[in-house]
């Protein structure tokens, strides 16, 4: 039996009017969706974002066909999905295994694990640049020699030295931590979800190490053993929380052993002894590594 053909539907086809209905039910769970929870609100608005790829997409994005879609995004500000990448940063905070649950959904709808989006990078390269001018200022560094080159030294530390861990971590996790199953899709560790994890785990450092010690700066640096004690235990609280926020991302991966990943926690008692080496000698550790800058 052939459809009757109505006036709302151009040319007799129901294929002309069904993107319109597909739309506004998304829209309208998404909605639904955003009231019941903060984090499901989150990946929904994200995922909707990349469904429509990234609302109208203007015409200088196809002019830089020849990047990747990740590194496009960086040059067309509209592509990223800040108000997304906040509410990441809330979660690392406060609750870091609530960011790896949305890294999990994301995997379901889009079947990969890592961002495609490049909005946290950027944030936090602009947060180091800034961080950069308040320290120069601070610390007689103010001319815009010095300040070019404590913004590159930072830039290059979080970029650089993160590259090199995620690509230790890649390699350490697809070559000892993964499950070995002959009937089943062999799944690796992507190297770009390698680097999210540094940059996820960063983040809480750059907040204790850049901001908390840049509003007590006067007292850190002074010479009593009181000082010592909170500068070394601000530091040393600051690299434990970056291996635990580390480990969180790859034991939320479930193709790899988690007593093996369990392994990544083991940098964090050497911490402990180093803790004990700072107080007994009396080193600070905020003299210590701003002297490496000023």
């Amino acid at each position: 039996m052939s459809a009757t053909p109505t006036s709302g539907n151009l040319g007799g086809s129901p294929l002309n009017a069904r993107p319109d209905v597909n739309i506004n039910v998304s829209s309208n769970d998404a909605a639904a969706n955003s009231r019941s929870s903060p984090s499901i609100a989150a990946a929904n608005r994200q995922s909707y974002y990349d469904s429509r790829g990234g609302a109208s997409l203007p015409a200088s994005f196809s002019r830089l066909g020849f990047l990747p879609t990740y590194f496009r995004r960086i040059v067309l500000y509209p592509q990223m999905d800040l108000e997304y990448t906040f509410t990441q940063m809330v979660y690392l905070m406060r609750s870091p295994s609530k960011v790896y649950k949305l890294t999990s959904w994301r995997n379901q709808t889009k079947n990969q694990w890592a961002r495609d989006d490049p909005a946290f990078v950027v944030i936090i390269c602009f947060f180091l640049t800034f961080a950069s001018i308040a320290y120069g200022v601070a610390l007689g560094s103010a001319s815009l020699s010095g300040l070019l080159r404590l913004i590159l030294i930072n830039l290059g530390l979080f970029l650089g030295c993160g590259m090199i861990l995620a690509t230790f971590c890649w390699w350490l996790a697809n070559s000892f931590f993964r499950v070995q199953h002959s009937h089943s899709v062999e799944q690796q560790v992507e190297w770009m979800y390698a680097f999210d994890i540094h940059c996820n785990a960063f983040f809480p450092m750059f907040v204790a190490l850049y901001i908390v010690q840049y509003l007590f700066l006067p007292f850190l640096l002074s010479e009593s053993f009181f000082a010592t004690l909170i500068a070394n235990t601000l530091y040393i609280a600051a690299f434990a929380y970056y291996h635990y926020v580390s480990f969180l991302g790859y034991m939320f991966l479930p193709f790899l052993r988690k007593d093996q990943v369990t392994s990544m926690l083991y940098p964090i008692a050497a911490l402990g002894v180093v803790y004990v080496l700072f107080i007994v000698l009396n080193i600070n550790a905020a003299r210590f590594t701003l002297s490496f800058f000023f």
